[in-house]
């Protein structure tokens, strides 16, 4: 265990929808020769008496033991390209299975399981959407269920403010880069995927009320209005 990236500080997991829980942790990282510390949310998802872990975040002891009172955790799942500091704790922690997608497969020959399109899906009644023009792989997972949820990575933020997981340069920094802004495209993601208005018009045509993000706090009930103003707004036709 002592290998892998050390536990940050994180919140409580907070149950946000039925058999959907959240968990905000910490994320401490160089970039552009700067440090930068930001917050990062883990979607967990209970199937019976299964936990499927989406955008991961290594919880402290304390955290762990509140993890395995809500079920058995048997599948890690990556959504994108920029996310995936812990999921080797958890694969080693909990011999659970690896969903990737497409490109993401990892080099070390850790064996997994591609997501994708029409393909496999580690929930039942769950479908993956992928962004099919950026420039680094990135999907969404999309829960048929409770008026429609989408569970995201980097593409999809809501960051209304900065909250107690931020230093102070890095809140600056990003209230400049327009991170703190409702139902919107990660601005450092758009800049490194390039994506063309192409998928987000396919994202928009999909039923869902709710979205959770790898960054933010979740958006319930109006996801789809909120997410489709910002997609015109950002790729006016």
């Amino acid at each position: 265990m002592s290998s892998f990236p050390p536990a940050l500080a994180h919140n409580a997991i907070e149950e946000v929808l039925p058999d959907v829980f959240l968990v905000s942790g910490a994320m401490e990282t160089v970039l552009m020769d700067m440090d930068w510390n930001f917050s990062r949310n883990m979607t967990i998802v209970r199937d019976g008496e299964r936990l499927i872990l989406i955008n991961t975040v290594r919880l402290s002891d304390e955290g762990l033991a509140a993890l395995d009172k809500l079920g058995k955790v048997t599948d890690v799942v990556r959504l994108g390209a920029l996310h995936g500091r812990d999921d080797a704790f958890y694969l080693d922690r909990y011999q659970a299975r690896y969903w990737v997608m497409p490109g993401l497969a990892p080099e070390d020959g850790t064996p997994a399981q591609l997501l994708g399109e029409g393909g496999a899906s580690p929930l039942p009644g769950a479908t993956v959407f992928q962004f099919h023009t950026s420039n680094i792989p990135e999907g969404v997972l999309y829960l048929n269920r409770d008026g429609g949820i989408l569970i995201a990575c980097d593409a999809l933020q809501n960051w209304l403010n900065p909250d107690e997981h931020f230093c102070d340069a890095s809140r600056q920094r990003m209230e400049e880069m327009g991170f703190f802004t409702p139902a919107n495209i990660g601005p450092v993601w758009l800049q490194a995927a390039e994506p063309e208005a192409e998928d987000f018009t396919r994202l928009s045509e999909l039923e869902f009320q709710h979205v959770l993000c790898g960054h933010g706090q979740p958006l319930l009930e109006t996801a789809r209005e909120d997410f489709s103003a910002t997609f015109r707004r950002l790729f006016p036709s």
